[in-house]
């Protein structure tokens, strides 16, 4: 007896939580069921829930995959219908039942209505069929994957192609490239955004440009992280510069970018950089007194191997390998995303460098959460990031410069806060203040 379809509703236990909450890697799944199975793949969209969790259906020629994620549960909960005979729907389950790691699993089959209880009417099927032929493009199938960058509160997305570029995990953290639609190619670490090709020069020019630009005779710069090469490539522009020691802990994010971000990794063979693959918290904290002019933090969230960029040791040891008219700036958070962390950097900076020597500057990153993101200026003698500033130098270094996000007016307008972040920095020094 012959049927319209197969239709397994399955439940996994026991599945891989880190497989439960990644996008990517359920698509990708899902999609090679249905190849592994015979079905022709006309869609495939996905999305990923704040804090986890991940929902996506697969439309086939032959109906459907679905899929909802419990990754705290380690479950998921899966939809497998195949119209027709020509589809086996258990192909499908036993693909996703590897991927997903699954140690268990209940199932049940429906047979869907059977066509001896149906009754058969006829309508125009060659006219319906050659309006259909418009939504369908044989070989290709559409994919609306989102790649989504959160915390337990809020979260942003990017769609991507649905292809991971780059996926590799080293002993700290995992690091991939992903493809996406409206920023082009992009450098993720455990799940949060670092860098894309089009919004990556605001990061990294406006963290190395007001501070050689203001300090008077930049020559040796540090770089702790920035393995994507991006900040070594602005400072590089600065021929007053003549060595840039660069410490990154992960070679494979430099790695990464060499082979798929080459507008990054440009200056990575530039004979005035000392790369050195090792922990920037012990290179610091082992430096020679008084070596640098510059000391650039281009480090991630304060997570993994990046947490101990927020410690106060770690500024201390800064601040003795700084020169003494040095000045240091480091990646300084989000005042609305990541306040907590956003505050306690400020503090850290104004216990080590002193209040009237710390300042925060704002700059539109537009594919990190709220786009509203901060550097953090420490300076060990008495530079002022706007009082001593040279504007004929930032004129001349910028019209001989292809710059995408600094000039001039910028220089001077990001030192210019909201007043809620005011009050957050005001609350911070005045403690310092009183403990004084």
């Amino acid at each position: 007896m012959s049927s319209l379809g197969r239709h397994i509703l399955v439940e996994f236990f026991g599945c891989s939580p880190e497989v439960m909450n990644d996008v990517a890697k359920i698509e990708t799944s899902m999609v090679d069921a249905a190849d592994n199975a015979g079905a022709t793949v006309i869609n495939s969209t996905f999305h990923y829930f704040s804090p986890y969790g991940v929902s996506g259906v697969v439309v086939i020629q032959e109906s459907h995959l679905a899929i909802h994620t419990w990754p705290e549960y380690q479950y998921a909960a899966v939809d497998l219908f195949t119209c027709g005979d020509t589809v086996n729907p258990w192909i499908s389950f036993d693909h996703l039942k590897k991927e997903f790691g699954a140690k268990n699993y209940s199932a049940l089959e429906i047979r869907r209505d059977s066509t001896e209880l149906l009754e058969r009417i006829d309508f125009d099927v060659e006219k319906i069929a050659e309006k259909a032929k418009n939504h369908i493009n044989p070989g290709k199938y559409n994919r609306n994957v989102w790649f989504t960058d959160k915390d337990e509160n809020s979260a942003y997305s990017l769609r991507h192609t649905g292809e991971i570029l780059f996926d590799q995990t080293s002993p700290y953290q995992k690091v991939r490239i992903y493809d996406t639609y409206g920023y082009g190619k992009m450098l993720a670490i455990d799940n949060m955004v670092m860098c894309t090709e089009r919004d990556e020069a605001h990061y990294h020019e406006m963290i190395a440009h007001p501070a050689i630009n203001v300090h008077p005779n930049p020559k040796n710069i540090l770089v702790i992280g920035g393995g994507d090469g991006g900040t070594i490539r602005e400072v590089l522009k600065h021929p007053s510069v003549d060595k840039v020691t660069m410490v990154e802990i992960d070679e494979l994010v430099v790695k990464a970018s060499k082979e798929h971000l080459p507008s990054l990794s440009k200056e990575f063979d530039n004979p005035k950089l000392d790369l050195r693959i090792e922990d920037g918290i012990e290179f610091v904290k082992n430096a020679a007194p008084e070596t640098y002019d510059i000391i650039l933090v281009d480090g991630s969230d304060p997570v993994g191997p990046a947490e101990g960029l927020f410690s106060d040791e770690f500024y201390q040891d800064c601040k003795k390998a700084l020169k003494s008219d040095g000045i240091l700036v480091a990646q300084g958070e989000s005042p609305m995303f990541n306040n907590d962390a956003f505050v306690d950097l400020h503090r850290c900076l104004a216990d080590t460098f002193g209040v009237n020597n710390t300042f925060v500057y704002l700059y539109f990153a537009t594919s990190y959460p709220t786009g509203m993101w901060s550097f953090q200026w420490a300076s060990k003698g008495n530079l002022h990031p706007v009082k001593d500033i040279n504007e004929e130098r930032i004129e001349e270094f910028t019209n001989k410069n292809d710059l995408n996000y600094y000039n001039l007016d910028i220089h001077k307008g990001a030192f210019a806060l909201p007043t809620f972040v005011k009050k957050q920095l005001m609350k911070v020094e005045s403690n310092i203040k009183a403990d004084v």
